[in-house]
């Protein structure tokens, strides 16, 4: 949201196009928003969406862009408490089962990317800030847990292991999840 110590028209405008290009994502996906119907949810002239951003496809990734940005600050608050990883972890699955609207966005963005050179490019710079966060949490963790994965390969397992369950989801598929995540915790409480 708008900090309002710092609103003005333009930054109000942005805002609330980039809250409705969210809502209009989770609610109809990428294919459904237009610079109309974005500016009618919006509540501003869908001139704007082109004035302020330029392209639809540079209102999707700067949403994206806002949305991970406040999940990121959010993870790295959590990896940097005190608590045993064995506990981040716990609250790092339960923020991914629990936001099924940033799931729908990422998932929506990541399709619409894949024939666009320039918005992929966007995207993977993305799923790179996310493997950061994955680095610097995993980076002591794995050694006080006495994982033998090259650290590289954690995170890649760690961020595809998520993609995944992400994407199944939102078919409509949760077997074997919940059993596989008791697994991960048993296995990192060192209870195999």
């Amino acid at each position: 949201m708008t900090n309002l110590a710092h609103s003005t028209p333009r930054t109000d405008a942005e805002a609330a196009l980039l809250d409705a290009a969210e809502r209009l994502l989770v609610a109809s996906g990428h294919a459904a928003v237009t610079t109309r119907r974005l500016g009618e949810e919006a509540g501003v002239n869908h001139g704007l969406v082109h004035y302020y951003f330029g392209s639809i496809e540079n209102v999707m990734a700067k949403t994206l862009e806002r949305f991970t940005a406040r999940l990121i600050e959010r993870q790295r608050a959590l990896y940097a408490g005190d608590e045993p990883f064995l506990d981040k972890w716990r609250q790092a699955m339960t923020y991914l089962e629990a936001d099924a609207r940033y799931q729908k966005i990422w998932l929506e963005l990541q399709a619409f990317a894949w024939s666009r050179p320039d918005l992929r490019a966007r995207i993977a710079h993305v799923t790179e800030e996310w493997r950061v966060v994955l680095t610097e949490a995993f980076a002591q963790a794995r050694d006080d847990l006495g994982l033998a994965l090259p650290l590289p390969a954690l995170v890649a397992l760690v961020a595809t292991f998520n993609q995944g369950m992400m994407l199944e989801r939102q078919l409509g598929i949760d077997e074997g999840h919940a059993e596989l995540l008791d697994w991960i915790e048993e296995s990192l409480n060192g209870d195999d």
